[in-house]
């Protein structure tokens, strides 16, 4: 028996040692199977992406071909009325030079152009983004640009015949020329060949005619064409990369909420069958208990019945220890069983409390009391400090017995011989009460809280010292706690102790009713009555 026993205890810690490298083994698969998919994935992305930089007209994606002649579209539509007002304006001052005829026509010719790319536009618009094809699109606008180019830069010809008589002819071509330029490109420039052939025409036809006049100030007029030219081109490209970022930015963010709500779904999915599992297995549990405790009960009775010797004497000494040993496991698996079922019986939802006025102070002396005997065998001194006269608490008298009694039962496995727990209870400020059980063990590294908040969890301490339990007498409280709308809290420093408060809310708090004050004259008229 002695050899069986030390066995047990030399093969426990070998098992703990397989099962945490066992852990870390597929731990570490799992983080390296995590990169490799980030790494395929992210390899992925960029091979899409370069796919479509190839097959792109622009160079990036070609739904960003798509979004730009969409703005293309929308901007030519908003000066759907600003242009035609700009032609107005600018052949009412050509009248000054030119014939009413000529003007009439250029007008006309403006009007025409401005009014196809309009109907282009509007037709663009009017098409769904499949049936686009950007190729023939982008050389429709392209054309049309071209066009109305050309037709600003028919009016320069108009007027050369008015530059010698120094009438300001000069001045008017010079600043026409600026304005059709700066409308161009603002109006073309998400595509920038439509916002270069829209121009170059007019800054072309006008450097020709300042030059052929061969004076010095026209060359000069020329040169400031061009470079305003120049510079109205840098701003466009300027213009069209800040789309083409907005653009970029937009699609990041549309894809950033597909992914979050893929995944989110995709969380809320996991999380709804693992709930449904997880009720499953509480519901199964939680109706289990007739069939697991039924043959633990006749383990339990047969095993004291041949350990007492009811039925005669055992004669071989092993036997003997055997029917110890089998009552002893018994029991523990007993225990066990319950407080799974307990737990199990919690998360399921059919835990049900019976409520009635208890007084909190005399249930935890009851209960330190029943501990005491199991205290004192590990030489360990329970400390009462309560606070009398409280009145009592709405709660489940066995509900709250079970709190105790675990707390304390885990403070006298966790605290070593000859040391101190200290079982406190008393009203907080706000009058709410509470019980606070506190030990001078080894305590709880902060780290390890949470792990031995849930269940099953247990510290290394615990797993170290290879003490009884399967971790879940404190999920048990807590739990418990939190049915009588408690506060549950555990501080704990290593080498100095731990501490669990629960806290009961003042609303379970029941408040002494004042005596009733009888009326001295209607008590005389019973009395006479009577």
């Amino acid at each position: 028996m002695v050899r069986a026993e030390g066995t047990a205890l030399r093969t426990r810690p070998g098992k703990a040692c397989v099962t945490s490298i066992g852990a870390a083994t597929n731990g570490d698969k799992t983080a390296t199977n995590r990169k490799r998919a980030e790494h395929r994935n992210e390899v992925r992305r960029t091979i899409d992406s370069q796919r479509e930089r190839l097959t792109s007209m622009t160079g990036t994606k070609p739904a960003f071909d798509y979004e730009l002649l969409l703005t293309f579209a929308q901007n030519r539509l908003s000066a759907a009325f600003v242009v035609p007002l700009m032609v107005a304006v600018v052949s009412a001052a050509a009248l000054l030079w030119i014939g009413l005829p000529e003007v009439l026509a250029w007008a006309v010719l403006m009007l025409a152009v401005h009014f196809r790319m309009y109907l282009y536009c509007r037709q663009f618009l009017r098409l769904p983004m499949a049936d686009v094809q950007v190729r023939n699109w982008t050389a429709r606008f392209i054309s049309a640009e071209f066009v109305g180019g050309v037709s600003w830069a028919a009016l320069f010809i108009l007027v050369p015949s008015a530059l010698d008589q120094q009438n300001g002819a000069d001045i008017f071509l010079f600043a026409t020329a600026l304005i059709a330029i700066a409308a161009t490109t603002m109006l073309a420039s998400t595509i920038p060949t439509a916002a270069v052939v829209g121009t170059i025409p007019v800054t072309l036809t006008l450097a020709a005619v300042y030059i052929g006049r061969g004076e010095l100030l026209f060359v000069a007029l020329a040169v400031m064409a061009i470079g305003a030219q120049s510079f109205f081109l840098i701003l466009a490209s300027r213009l069209y990369s800040a789309t083409l970022t907005m653009h970029e930015y937009r699609a990041e963010k549309d894809l950033l909420i597909t992914e979050l709500g893929t995944a989110k779904a995709m969380s809320d999915e996991s999380r709804r069958r693992a709930e449904e599992a997880n009720l499953a297995k509480s519901r199964f549990l939680a109706t289990m208990s007739h069939e697991l405790r039924t043959p633990l009960n006749a383990i339990l009775g047969f095993s004291e019945v041949m350990k007492g010797e009811v039925l005669g004497p055992i004669e071989n000494e092993s036997y003997r220890d055997y029917a110890a040993n089998i009552h002893e496991s018994g029991k523990h698996l007993l225990d066990l069983i319950n407080e799974i079922l307990d737990l199990s019986r919690i998360e399921a939802g059919h835990y049900e409390l019976y409520e009635e006025p208890v007084n909190l102070v005399a249930l935890v002396e009851e209960c330190c009391h029943l501990l005491q005997l199991k205290a004192s065998g590990k030489n360990i001194r329970i400390v009462e400090d309560y606070q009398r006269d409280m009145p009592r608490i709405w709660a489940d008298d066995r509900a709250i017995r079970q709190i105790v009694l675990n707390l304390v039962s885990n403070a006298i496995k966790f605290t070593p011989s000859g040391g101190q727990i200290t079982a406190r209870a008393g009203s907080t400020a706000d009058g709410a009460q509470f019980l606070s059980i506190r030990d001078n063990g080894p305590g709880i590294p902060e780290e390890e809280i949470p792990i031995v908040l849930t269940s099953f969890g247990q510290g290394a301490i615990a797993i170290k010292n290879a003490e009884q339990g399967a971790g879940l007498g404190l999920p048990i409280v807590q739990a418990l706690v939190r049915m009588h709308d408690g506060a549950f809290e555990l501080k704990s420093k290593l080498r100095e102790g731990t501490e669990v408060i629960a806290t009961f809310p003042s609303s379970r708090v029941m408040e002494a009713l004042p005596p009733i004050e009888e009326d001295s004259g209607r008590r005389n008229r019973w009395l006479r009555v009577g």
